[in-house]
């Protein structure tokens, strides 16, 4: 038992040996903690953002969620995975580096989607900085998030800068796509 533990400390991430190397060590790691932490806490507050919404007609309250609710849901919950992922002592770098460029594919794929289902709703139009923080930060943040995961599976020592982008980018999205939905839920309500 204790042979097993002395390589899985040897073998423990060399993201992590990369990274203790360089000057901004200790704020990395802290920066993925905040994020997962900021990530987890705001996903309960979605749901008291549910909660106001709660009064508005079903049709209009349904397409709502589905087209922007959900999103911003799944970038707190990538945000909290993605932290997580990365603070776990994997025995070598791959198989988070997998999960990784996997969790970010399917982002990237969820992201296309979303997009789409946006542009199909007659009662929101984003334009300009909305565009940008609704659809082009979370494909900037996925695409980040494959760079990454591939960098560590090839052990290159920018991978893990490109994990910590990919969660700030999302957490940042999540944060404006909250607080713009909570105004337009309350705006809303006061109509019906």
């Amino acid at each position: 038992m204790e042979n097993w533990l002395c390589r899985r400390q040897q073998n423990f991430g060399k993201w992590r040996r990369l990274i203790s190397q360089g000057p901004n060590a200790p704020r990395l790691e802290q920066l993925l903690r905040h994020d997962g932490a900021a990530g987890g806490t705001l996903i309960g507050l979605l749901f008291v953002v549910v909660t106001l919404g709660s009064g508005l007609s079903r049709p209009q309250s349904v397409d709502g969620i589905r087209a922007f609710l959900t999103p911003t849901l799944v970038n707190f919950s990538g945000v909290l995975f993605q932290a997580v992922g990365m603070l776990v002592p994997w025995p070598s770098d791959w198989p988070i580096g997998l999960i990784l460029v996997l969790g970010g594919l399917a982002g990237l794929a969820y992201h296309v989607n979303a997009i789409s289902l946006k542009r199909k709703l007659d009662f929101v139009a984003l334009h300009g900085l909305d565009w940008i923080i609704y659809n082009g930060f979370p494909v900037l943040s996925n695409a980040s998030l494959i760079a990454g995961g591939a960098g560590l599976i090839a052990e290159k020592s920018f991978a893990p800068y490109a994990v910590a982008g990919a969660s700030t980018l999302l957490l940042v999205a999540g944060i404006y796509k909250a607080w713009d939905l909570t105004l337009w839920l309350i705006k809303n309500r006061e109509k019906t």
